[in-house]
């Protein structure tokens, strides 16, 4: 029976479902391209590393970051924004920077430590989607609440990067068991309440010495990607911990004493 059909009184009513008018009009090409991008990156990063090409799976959660980083703001600049391309892009977003970096984890340093290697590897990838989720239902605005999961994609694929281009294959257990620390601290980071900094807040013109700074900063990034990449996005994870506690100090040395 088809929704035109007649229905006749024995056969009850007929609920009509809610029409998909999104999809009928059509999506948005380009920032889903764009996204359709990042989750390619992902995917292939899922690949690289299962294959233990571990350099071509850190590049490729990299790229992802870029794309990441754009599609949301062609969608914007475009207009072209929609409650599809939200959903697509967080779907890519956790396979991109929640998956891949779990799965590159495990295959490079994490699967030394047996059981507990697997569990941090799946505490990461877990972390990584309530950080989506919770940004999917509460978005950020002025800062964000919890370090973002490309941030925290991009600093543990850059660090197998550095490690993978200077050092030989993973065989110490000593250094598997501070990667998997490593790792935790992070994940715990993403579904933390601390507050970071947002790239959201810059609009509009700056000032000149920032956009000079900018430029400096992409010829320090050109001088050795891996490390000067990895050294921003640390810099960045520890910058919300610290403002944090100065925060706490600066409430602690106002509140009047008793």
């Amino acid at each position: 029976m088809t929704d035109q059909e007649p229905v006749s009184p024995e056969q009850g009513t007929v609920t009509q479902l809610p029409e998909r008018k999104g999809l009928k009009k059509g999506v948005y090409l380009l920032p889903n391209l764009i996204t359709t991008g990042a989750l390619f990156s992902g995917f292939y990063a899922i690949v690289a590393a299962m294959t233990g090409a571990f350099e071509t799976a850190c590049i490729a959660i990299v790229i992802a970051g870029f794309l990441d980083a754009l599609d949301g703001r062609i969608a914007r600049l475009t207009n072209t924004t929609s409650q599809f391309g939200v959903q697509y892009d967080s779907m890519a977003d956790l396979v991109a920077f929640g998956v891949a970096p779990a799965i590159l984890l495990f295959s490079w340093a994490l699967q030394d430590l047996g059981k507990i290697g697997w569990i941090i590897a799946f505490l990461y990838m877990c972390c990584a989607a309530l950080r989506l989720a919770r940004f999917n239902i509460a978005p950020d605005t002025k800062v964000f609440y919890g370090l973002a999961s490309p941030g925290a994609a991009g600093t543990m694929s850059t660090l197998v990067w550095i490690w993978v281009d200077n050092f030989p294959p993973m065989e110490s257990m000593e250094v598997s068991v501070l990667v998997g620390l490593f790792t935790t601290v992070v994940a715990f980071l993403m579904v933390s309440n601390i507050r970071y900094f947002s790239p959201k807040n810059i609009k509009g013109r700056v000032p000149f010495p920032i956009m000079v700074g900018a430029v400096l900063l992409f010829i320090v990034v050109a001088i050795y990607p891996p490390g000067m990449l990895f050294c921003v996005g640390l810099a960045y994870g520890v910058s919300g911990p610290i403002q944090a506690l100065l925060r706490l100090v600066r409430e602690k040395d106002k509140a009047p004493e008793v």
